[in-house]
């Protein structure tokens, strides 16, 4: 069964009289009548309000490829129309049409909506969980969003899935090669295999091997910014520490802003689960838990950019300007660096050439789709290294797990050492590193050889799939413009410690930089742990507090 069928009640949960009457206080507008078959909002339109229905219905209807209508729900009276896009005003992804009899509805803007969810904490509930389970049928069941058309395993197409998988975006994946559909769409638009991969999106709007960039701003996951707009706070990063600032920021009244030149989630978004974080026994996967948190920052009003990639910081002048990669600037009058660390590519040859072509440094389940069933490595010995371990070992023939060091003890939870000690597919490869690929750089990677490190024995493997977990190199690059003070290794120094020679005291989580301020794995001396980044993130609003005023 589908998880419509299984939580129909609370995915499309019908208010009571008296909730309707609680809501109308927050409405956007009046009433007003739609005439049957009239259409309420288009595909990828913007800023669509929620849609309360006081008397008759509306169809949501989805558009597929190829022109075809399918019919995704009837919401009728008592139903609030919308999902998660609607607490941003995010483009719509499929179009709503009164049913046959009309209806009468009481529009919600984002700002309302809002409003509403916020205000009433009994709707605010019902609707946010609502909301959320429909954009998790979106994406389970394939029934709105996008269509990807090319061939299985491309490495443009596994990028373009990443990219809409790690932001929740649905989508659904055609190749030509074996779908009827697929070889239509190919045929119909005269596209050669120089075009493909292709985006299809909600309103019919065709990306012939897009960007991830260019398929931000096509769907409306990339906001439109306002060069005059001035942010209390601008948070770069939007993994669990940026998005806890957001939480917390945007929850008491701040103005802000999150950039990403990504996905939200960072690395703990590519965390298969998560076993050891508080209030979670049994784990959650590091996508369902920062997706919350995206989901509640979005609920408080915070506007997240994605993907959105910052060159520099300029700290001169009035206020802190982050200029993006495009040239465009974003003004706050604090900033908090939650940009994090990435695992720093080992010095194999041609190493790059394989990047999203058999080369992977997150273990999705786009990834473990694609290696299922086959032989894989995975270099790495901390915690996100053994967790996806874990999750690919069910889903591959073998993995080999390649450790620089004597074992796993020094870096690795012991729940996870256990684990993976009991897995009759993982072979440990300790004191051992990869010195060389095999195959086609850019195309497909079919090899990798090891070498021991105390005898020089190598060991060459047949190999399509290679997943990397290699230490972490903080994103700091881009303060060296405003002279944030780093430590030897490159992460932010915050407080007194190595800050002599800043002007004027400076709080516990602020840089050598007046109102800037650094949270997470980024910052020198942190915890790299999901529950100390949060807890940063967190902390680092009431010193925002303190700064402005």
């Amino acid at each position: 069964m589908s998880i419509a069928d299984t939580r129909r009640q609370q995915i499309f949960p019908v208010l009571s009289a008296l909730q309707r009457q609680t809501a109308l206080r927050f409405a956007s507008g009046a009433a007003a009548h739609y005439g049957p078959d009239e259409v309420l909002f288009a595909p990828s339109s913007m800023a669509v309000p929620a849609f309360l229905i006081l008397s008759g219905s509306i169809n949501v209807i989805r558009r597929d490829g190829v022109g075809r209508e399918s019919l995704v729900t009837q919401h009728e009276v008592g139903h609030l129309t919308g999902e998660v896009a609607q607490l941003a005003g995010r483009p719509t992804m499929v179009e709503g049409r009164a049913g046959p009899e009309g209806c009468d509805a009481v529009p919600f803007d984002a700002a309302h909506l809002r409003a509403l969810v916020i205000g009433s904490a009994e709707i605010g509930e019902i609707v946010m969980r609502a909301f959320i389970l429909r954009r998790a049928a979106f994406i389970i069941e394939g029934v709105a969003g996008s269509v990807l058309v090319g061939e299985a395993g491309d490495a443009r197409l596994v990028r373009l899935q990443g990219f809409l998988s790690r932001n929740g975006h649905p989508y659904t994946v055609l190749d030509p090669a074996v779908d009827i559909d697929a070889a239509t769409i190919v045929q119909r638009f005269a596209l050669h295999a120089d075009d493909l991969p292709i985006v299809i999106c909600p309103d019919g709007t065709l990306l012939k091997r897009p960007s991830d960039t260019q398929v931000g701003v096509s769907l409306g996951i990339t906001p439109v910014l306002r060069a005059d707009q001035m942010f209390d706070v601008a948070v770069v990063g939007a993994g669990p520490a940026g998005l806890a600032t957001a939480v917390y920021a945007a929850s008491e009244g701040l103005s802000t802003i999150v950039l990403d030149s990504r996905a939200f989630g960072g690395q703990a978004g590519a965390s298969a689960r998560i076993e050891n974080y508080f209030g979670f026994p049994t784990g959650i996967s590091g996508v369902a838990l920062t997706a919350r948190a995206f989901t509640q920052a979005q609920k408080f009003g915070a506007e997240i950019a994605i993907p959105l990639e910052v060159s520099r910081l300029e700290c001169g002048g009035d206020g802190l300007r982050l200029i993006l990669v495009d040239g465009r600037a974003v003004q706050a009058r604090t900033v908090v660096v939650a940009s994090g660390a990435r695992y720093h590519r080992p010095d194999i040859p041609d190493l790059a050439g394989f990047e999203g072509a058999g080369v992977a440094y997150w273990a999705s389940p786009v990834e473990a789709k694609l290696c299922e069933g086959e032989e894989v490595a995975l270099v790495g010995a901390g915690n996100s290294a053994g967790q996806a371990v874990v999750f690919l070992a069910s889903k591959v023939k073998r993995l080999h797990l390649v450790v620089r060091g004597a074992g796993l003890e020094a870096s690795m939870s012991r729940y996870l050492i256990e684990r993976i000690a009991a897995l009759p597919n993982v072979e440990v490869h300790r004191r051992t590193e990869i010195v060389s690929l095999g195959g086609e750089p850019e195309v497909a990677l079919s090899s990798a050889t090891f070498r021991n490190r105390d005898t020089g024995r190598t060991l060459t493997t047949p190999l399509r799939h290679l997943f990397l977990f290699t230490g972490a190199d903080p994103n700091t690059a881009w303060l060296e413009s405003c002279g944030v003070h780093l430590d030897a290794k490159g992460f932010v120094v915050t407080g007194a410690m190595g800050n002599e020679a800043a002007a004027g005291p400076r709080l516990a989580l602020e840089t050598s930089v007046p109102g800037v301020f650094a949270i997470g794995d980024v910052r020198s001396g942190s915890t790299k742990r999901v529950a100390a980044a949060v807890g940063e993130g967190a902390a680092v609003v009431a010193q925002l507090h303190s700064r402005l005023h």
